[in-house]
């Protein structure tokens, strides 16, 4: 059975694996197990579940790439678009205000539009620290 249907399926993981931190997991997921990797090897390999492993492999192979993407949850709706933790992100890390050496939350929110609390969950969820740097 081929674990892949593409290359444009073996782009668009390795593209995935690049934006979030949740999406990077479960593409690297499919990634090993699409190399022929068992469930346990891939889950000791990434120090995670055997049964995650399992749950994402199952969710590729019956929806593709729709079965990788977080169900609608309960309780407010998010806001913020991975394109924009994306941006957020690289401006973090790739350059400083305009008025300053290093980022902090109240300024890289004025600069994003963003709340200044969303930016500290964003730092702290990716372990940025510029105000250390």
């Amino acid at each position: 059975m081929k674990f892949l249907n593409s290359e444009r399926d073996l782009t668009q993981l390795k593209d995935w694996s690049k934006i979030s931190a949740s999406k990077a997991l479960r593409a690297t997921i499919i990634l090993e197990v699409a190399d022929g990797h068992s469930d346990q090897r891939v889950s000791e390999k990434l120090g995670i579940s055997r049964a995650t492993v399992g749950k994402w492999r199952r969710r590729f192979l019956k929806k593709g790439f729709d079965g990788l993407v977080d169900s609608p949850r309960s309780g407010k709706p998010r806001v913020i678009s991975d394109e924009q933790v994306e941006e957020i992100i690289k401006k973090t890390l790739e350059s400083t205000p305009k008025d300053g050496t290093r980022w902090c939350r109240k300024k890289m929110a004025q600069e994003t539009g963003v709340s200044s609390t969303t930016i500290g969950r964003i730092w702290s969820t990716y372990g940025l620290q510029p105000h250390l740097v």
